[in-house]
Parts: structure tokens; C-alpha cells; sequence
């Protein structure tokens, strides 16, 4: 569990966050992925305060199959942004907590070898501690914090491509899936609920002796969305080839992102599609409220570690438990 140590004062958190303070905005960071009740208070102030602030960036989203290459990719597009743009680009990557002590090796700074020294960029390392949907738990508000810092563009490095991974098209307005060529069964490798939610896929790692079988997973991936409804967004999902090695592609791919971005504002589909993501976000924010509440109340919390006990050892049913469990909640603490 995230602790905040030598917290600042509410002041202090916004101006720094609000001038660019790179410090400030990874302690700020710090401060809303805490589950410290003072923090959550303080946390959810300073949300309000940059709240004016914020919703200007272009959010991307940015998952891959194991081995597609994300963080070169995002290093190869963010030197893009900086150098050839002139923007400057926050990158919010999560790394998998281990199931088993819940740590995090949090090395996506090390992946990035040359935009972790540009001081146009900011990287923020996360761990999922165990979440689904391939983001940290409070990945929307360290993309407020940066949209308030000015950085014209966020991306959000997912865990990977999996059948729960839906959370980064929540909070995002573009989806990327990163795919290789040559890998096999790639068609049967990623889940049909991914496939429905991408704006685009880019085969990574189009270079050398790759190259024609990249062209050949375009194709079969081309035509494979083909056979899905079309959204009514009125954006047609596209594939492209690329390579994060040499460049080539980067700057297509970029492109065609600000065209979705035009569409999107142009149909005023990206009003709808903020106004879904902060609904959304709230539902999460409720179903979080409730559990913390659940679980800090004092006979549940007593009780919770014996009937979980039981349920491993087959002694009562999960369903047994969960009722158990209600009707302590719903009685008056003492």
C-alpha cells in the first residue's frame, strides 16, 4: 500500500504541478495512488483545484502482445513528439504486480533509454498491484495531474493484452495494439473484446527480414476487421506496419491519430466519449468507496480473515460467506 511521506501543503501541490514542477507532479502522483485516508482527503482537493486545467491532452492508449516491443515503440514515438513536434509527452506505464508478493520491478524507465533524459518528457511507473484491466488504480488521475502540467500528449503503457485488459479504453481516445510479425496463430493470440475496442493496429518490428511477413499480417489482420460491425463512431479501424528499431512508420501513426482526433472533434464525438470516461470514472470511484468501507468496518474486519479461511478450506460456501459478511456490515458498530 502506497504511503505518502513529508506531504506537502494544498498550495504547494498545485503550483507545482501547475508550473511544470517535475518533482512536485511525481509526488502529486504519489499522493492520489495512496490509500491513506488523509491522503484520499487531500488527494481529491488538489484533483479539484487543476480540474480547470485539464483535459486538453491527447490520451492514447497503448497495449501489445508479450514481446511487441511497447516501450521502444513509445520510446521511438515520444523522441517523435519532443523532437519533430515540439510538444512535450508524459508516458504512465504500468508494470504487473506479482501475484505472489505483490511487488513490482517498475523498470520501464531503463526500457526508454533515450527519452528518460529528455526534459520535454516525463515517465511515471505503476504498478497494477494486482488490478485488472492493464492500468494502476489510479491511473486517470495521474493523467489529470500531467494534462494540468501541460504536457499536450499522455501515453498509458498497459500491462498487456489480455481478456480483462478493457480499463485503458476507458480513459483513453485513441487505442493502440501493438502486434509482431511471424508469431504464430496471431489472429487466435488476442481476445475478440480487444479487437472490438482498438482504433488501430501497428505490426511493430517491420524491418530486415521481417519486413514480408509484416505486409502479410496487415493483410490478414485487414481483413479480419472487415468481418467486425462498424462502430458508430464513423472511424474505421486501421493496420499499419511500422518499426520502433529504425522509425519508419512512427510519424504515419502519429498522423493518424490527429486525423482520429479531428473526426472526433469535428462530430463532437470526443465531448461524448470524455463525458463516458468521467462516467465511468465515477462508477469506479463508487464501487472503490464502498469496498474501503466495507472493509474498514470494525466486525467485518474481524470477521473477514476467519471466513476466508473457511472458504479455503471448504468449510462454508463463498456464498455463505458473502451473507455472513453483509449482514455484519448493515448492523450498527458498536
Amino acid at each position: 500500500m502506497p504511503r505518502s511521506t513529508g506531504r506537502l501543503s494544498l498550495e504547494q501541490y498545485v503550483q507545482g504541478v501547475l508550473n511544470d514542477d517535475r518533482t512536485t507532479l511525481a509526488r502529486a502522483i504519489t499522493l492520489v495512488e495512496s490509500d491513506r485516508h488523509d491522503d484520499i482527503e487531500l488527494s481529491g482537493r488538489l484533483l479539484d483545484a487543476i480540474l480547470p486545467r485539464t483535459g486538453g491532452s491527447r490520451r492514447v492508449g497503448i497495449t501489445g502482445v508479450p514481446g511487441a516491443g511497447k516501450s521502444t515503440f513509445i520510446d521511438t514515438l515520444g523522441m517523435h513528439l519532443i523532437h519533430d513536434r515540439g510538444e512535450k509527452v508524459a508516458v504512465l506505464s504500468v508494470d504487473p504486480a506479482s501475484p505472489v508478493s505483490g511487488g513490482s520491478i517498475l523498470g520501464d524507465k531503463t526500457r526508454m533509454e533515450r527519452l528518460c533524459l529528455e526534459p520535454r518528457a516525463f515517465i511515471r511507473p505503476s504498478s497494477s498491484r494486482g488490478r485488472l484491466g492493464g492500468v494502476a488504480p489510479r491511473t486517470r488521475e495521474a493523467v489529470m495531474l500531467c494534462e494540468a502540467a501541460g504536457f499536450e500528449n499522455v501515453l498509458v503503457e498497459t500491462v498487456g493484452v489480455g481478456q480483462s485488459e478493457t480499463a485503458v479504453r476507458s480513459m483513453s481516445d485513441f487505442f493502440l495494439l501493438l502486434m509482431i510479425p511471424g508469431a504464430g496463430d496471431e489472429l487466435q493470440g488476442v481476445k475478440r473484446g480487444i479487437i472490438e475496442m482498438i482504433d488501430a493496429i501497428a505490426i511493430n518490428k517491420a524491418d530486415g527480414d521481417n519486413h514480408a511477413r509484416a505486409e502479410r499480417a496487415r493483410v490478414e489482420y485487414s481483413s479480419a476487421l472487415h468481418l467486425f460491425r462498424a462502430p458508430a463512431s464513423g472511424w474505421s479501424p486501421r493496420v499499419v506496419t511500422c518499426s520502433a528499431l529504425t522509425g519508419d512508420g512512427i510519424q504515419p501513426i502519429w498522423e493518424m491519430v490527429l486525423e482520429h482526433r479531428r473526426h472526433f472533434e469535428s462530430t463532437g464525438r470526443l465531448a461524448q466519449l470524455r463525458s463516458h470516461q468521467a462516467l465511468e470514472w465515477l462508477r469506479e470511484l463508487i464501487s472503490q468507496g464502498i469496498e474501503r468501507e466495507f472493509r474498514s468496518h470494525r466486525a467485518v474486519a474481524r470477521r473477514l480473515p476467519e471466513l476466508e479461511h473457511a472458504v479455503r478450506e471448504g468449510k462454508i460456501t463463498p456464498s455463505a460467506a458473502s451473507r455472513e459478511l453483509s449482514s455484519l456490515f448493515h448492523c450498527k458498530e458498536d
